[in-house]
This record gives C-alpha cells, structure tokens and sequence, in this order.
C-alpha cells in the first residue's frame, strides 16, 4: 500500500511540474512555414518567427494549432500575433494557439 501512495504521489507531482513549465504568452512576428518559407523543416510545419533579446527565435505551432492555421500562411508567410502557451519540446519551442491575428497582406 506505501509504495501505490508513493506512486500515486509522484505521478501528480510530475503532472504539477509538466503544467508549470506551460506559460501563456503572446508572440508577435512572422508566422509561416518551417518548410517552405524557412527551409528549416522537412515537412510542413507552422512557425511564428519573434525577435527576442536580439536573436530570432522559431515557436512551432502545436499538432491540432498547425492544422487549423497553416493553410492560411503555407505559400506566403504573413505578420501577425499569436496568444496561447508555451512549452518546451526537446530543443523546439511550442505554442498552443489559443489567438491568432494575421495582418492584411
């Protein structure tokens, strides 16, 4: 029975500890293919570009944000904003869309 409470226990320490990690955030910049815009991917993959600290840094769109926007920024990338939490997934950051804003192109 200790060690199933000791289980159980870390399972919802490490649920707490993934859920921190996440962080709303908006992102401003160029949103556009990794693959055709960038060159950076070997699939099509849907990216916002933002300046931070100087340096460009690449946020990929998570699974389910990549198939509701990418049609709209695959062939022409566009400026715009995106709202919605950020997480780390290996070396790539990704961003759960929750607002997107593209500017008129």
């Amino acid at each position: 029975m200790c060690v199933l409470t000791t289980v159980l226990s870390l399972c919802l320490v490490l649920a707490l500890v993934s859920q921190a990690r996440a962080e709303e955030k908006t992102l401003q910049g160029k949103i556009t293919c990794a693959k055709c815009d960038l060159g950076k991917s070997d699939k099509c993959e849907t990216v916002i570009v933002v300046k931070e600290n100087g340096k460009e840094v690449i946020y990929y769109f998570d699974a389910d944000s990549h198939k509701k926007y990418h049609g709209k920024v695959c062939s022409e990338g566009a400026e715009g904003k995106v709202t919605g939490t950020v997480s780390k997934s290996g070396d790539k950051s990704v961003v759960k869309v929750t607002k997107l804003e593209i500017k008129n192109k």
